[in-house]
């Protein structure tokens, strides 16, 4: 059996409607920093309302994605690197992260309501083993060693293989 090494990423998409307490924190403060930050980008005499209208009018708030991110750090760093909604089959371990990005999908400084982020949670290298019946065979070891302990995680929505290298 070959052994690849892989990391897997996992998004989530926050917005208006979303039912978890931390997701309704990391909304909030999100939403207030963008009112904040976007106005470094936004015009005097023209000003945006939308992030997508601001983009299209001044390519440098591209750098919002990184701005308002960080108004999401605190709460990332709760979670002490373990996203417990994505569990193992066992229900036992949890995905394990060492990074996340941010990124606003779209949001109106004038309504809450229309904000909507998206984080993604990076794993560390994995030893990947395959796909046996419909998970993701894998284990914390990255190590080339000749014995593994495993872990079996569901292939399910918004988590992917991200990254892949031959041994």
């Amino acid at each position: 059996m070959e052994i690849k090494k892989i990391k897997l990423a996992y998004r989530i998409v926050i917005d208006s409607s979303s039912n978890f307490l931390w997701d309704k924190y990391v909304f909030e403060d999100t939403f207030k920093e963008y009112q904040m930050q976007s106005q470094q980008f936004n015009s005097e005499t023209n000003p945006k309302n939308t992030f997508r209208e601001l983009l299209a009018e001044n390519e440098k708030a591209e750098k919002l994605h990184f701005l308002v991110g960080i108004a999401a750090s605190g709460y990332v760093e709760q979670l002490k690197g373990k996203f417990h909604r994505v569990a193992d089959i066992l229900g036992n371990n949890y995905f394990a992260f060492i990074n996340y990005q941010l990124d606003i999908i779209n949001t109106d400084r004038t309504d809450a309501s229309k904000h909507k982020i998206g984080i993604t949670f990076y794993s560390p290298l994995l030893s990947y083993f395959g796909i046996v019946e419909g998970n993701y065979l894998i284990s914390l070891n990255s190590d080339d060693v000749n014995e593994y302990e495993t872990i079996m995680f569901p292939v399910q929505k918004n988590l992917s293989i991200c990254y892949i290298k031959n041994n």
